[in-house]
């Protein structure tokens, strides 16, 4: 499937298939791709006023960042990481009507929509740190370039889940009317909205297992010079990087054949 010669057409179509994907989602809406941005800001604004002011949510430390950078450092590649999931878990089932029609590299129709969420969130989150930055809110600058590797390796855990969903999603249709609870559930026991010290002494340690823990506090280790996540956390972030792209290519590749028996 995803082979060095093949690489290229499947990178090029799926380049095509993101661009009208951003065009057509955008198309006719009076934002047009400004709701791109503002609809994290909303989500955003809602967050930080329950977590930070309702329930009063605090950051150790004298000269610990506000509560808004903090959440904006996870939040943004959180919701760029759940939409990829979420609009590429269908790819294959959406485009039913072309694989019969049309010689394509199929894994291509998965890659689009995680390029796509990953653009237009990227964006939004580059923008909203560099006016933070300029606004002095505790970003620091340096940390645009040190978040890069990891946004990088979200973007391939994003992609390997997908590869692996999609193909699955073919012929168990539960997964996709069931992965926004999941994802919701999934957001909800990652440290995004809280840091693992608010939680109990024996449960901190477990949350290196979850991969995005790895993720969120390297993030807020770059851009807020927060503590560096732990040598396990960091690890197990690596490792689910490394096994999720390796499970959606291996069943990717297995179950492609079958596909249009089942659409």
């Amino acid at each position: 499937m995803i082979t060095p010669a093949a690489l290229k057409p499947t990178l090029s179509l799926a380049l095509q298939l993101a661009r009208r994907d951003l065009r057509n989602r955008y198309l006719g809406s009076f934002s047009g791709g400004a709701w791109a941005l503002l609809q994290p800001l909303v989500q955003l604004a809602v967050y930080a006023f329950v977590f930070g002011y309702v329930f009063r949510q605090r950051l150790p430390g004298a000269d610990a960042p506000g509560y808004v950078p903090f959440l904006v450092v996870a939040m943004w590649p959180w919701t760029a990481f759940a939409e990829a999931l979420s609009r590429a878990t269908t790819a294959i089932q959406d485009n039913a009507s072309l694989l019969g029609k049309v010689a394509l590299p199929r894994a291509a129709l998965v890659l689009a929509p995680v390029l796509a969420s990953f653009a237009i969130h990227g964006v939004g989150f580059i923008g909203l740190l560099l006016v933070m930055l300029v606004i002095g809110t505790g970003i620091s600058p340096a940390g645009l370039l040190l978040m890069l590797p990891a946004l990088a390796l979200l973007f391939l855990f994003a992609l390997g889940l997908a590869l692996l969903l999609a193909a699955l999603q073919v012929f168990v249709r539960d997964i996709a009317p069931a992965l926004p609870q999941m994802l919701m559930l999934w957001m909800f026991l990652s440290p995004v909205f809280y840091g693992r010290y608010v939680m109990p002494e024996g449960v901190r340690s477990w949350f290196d297992f979850n991969p995005m823990t790895g993720f969120v506090e390297y993030l807020r280790f770059a851009l807020l010079d927060m503590p560096m996540p732990g040598l396990r956390a960091v690890f197990c972030s690596v490792l689910a990087v490394a096994l999720a792209l390796a499970a959606g290519v291996f069943a990717f590749r297995r179950l492609q054949r079958h596909f249009e028996d089942f659409l």
